[in-house]
């Protein structure tokens, strides 16, 4: 009996270390905040969503993140330091537009406050941005510019329709992020100009960078040129035949990520 217990009581202790040691990865649901109406003619919320299986969800690469040992969390308010101090990775995602939401939460200067302590105290900041006529650039730029890096309106990978897939091809050699991705697919994205600093991750064929990092303090900041990891493209529309490997990026992003941020 005792020696049931004693292994149960270590049993204990070996979950309970291991829960306080995992990473969280907080998703932004206030800066991105669109809704639509269901069938039901209900107001929902959609787009880049953990719990959101259709194209415009991010579940599958949410599935990646808890698959690494990541808890998934989301932040609906503002963030401030107190409420993203759980948080080890933060993401924001396409911030909204009008066209997209009628009343769009702009990052604004107490936003940038918060965000900027929270990675020098260690946070790894995730920046996705969009191509300029899909997300809201012009505040999002005031944050990515205090970390030395800037989202322009040059749209790169163009890709007309589905007969063009190709355009919207990165070909990966030799990455120290992507080790196992070879070939990824990214369409319609912006491009991300680096100084004091920052630095390009990735590069498309014309030699534009489309992921870009740098340190900050104790954390480290991510700025990423479009979505592009949600369900519709990892790998759930994407042609097998031209070997795009999304799912693998997701992987390869998901383990630098928990580098990072390894307590």
């Amino acid at each position: 009996m005792k020696l049931l217990f004693k292994a149960c009581t270590l049993s204990v202790l070996i979950c309970s270390s291991i829960l306080a040691s995992a990473q969280t990865v907080t998703l932004d649901y206030f800066f991105n905040s669109e809704t639509r109406k269901n069938k039901a003619g209900e107001v929902e919320r959609f787009h880049y969503l953990w719990n959101e299986q259709a194209m415009s969800g991010f579940s599958i690469f949410g599935n990646v993140f808890k698959k690494e040992g990541f808890k998934l969390d989301s932040l609906e308010t503002a963030p401030t330091i107190a409420n993203l101090k759980g948080s080890d990775v933060y993401l924001i995602v396409d911030p909204d537009r009008p066209k997209e939401n009628p009343k769009p939460n702009y990052i604004e200067a107490d936003h940038i406050a918060a965000i900027s302590a929270w990675v020098k105290q260690g946070g790894a900041l995730v920046m996705f941005a969009n191509d300029s006529a899909n997300v809201e650039l012009p505040h999002f730029n005031k944050l990515a510019n205090v970390f030395g890096m800037h989202f322009t309106n040059e749209m790169q990978n163009h890709v007309i329709d589905d007969a063009h897939f190709e355009d919207g091809g990165i070909v990966i050699k030799n990455n120290p992020v992507f080790k196992t991705a070879k070939k990824i697919f990214m369409k319609d994205v912006c491009s991300i100009d680096t100084k004091n600093g920052a630095k390009p991750v990735l590069k498309n064929a014309a030699g534009a960078t489309v992921i870009a990092t740098t340190r900050f303090g104790k954390g480290n900041v991510i700025a990423i040129a479009d979505p592009w990891l949600y369900d519709e493209y990892v790998n759930g529309r994407l042609p097998k035949e031209m070997g795009f490997e999304n799912d693998k990026a997701a992987y390869d992003l998901v383990v630098w990520l928990k580098s990072l941020v390894k307590k």
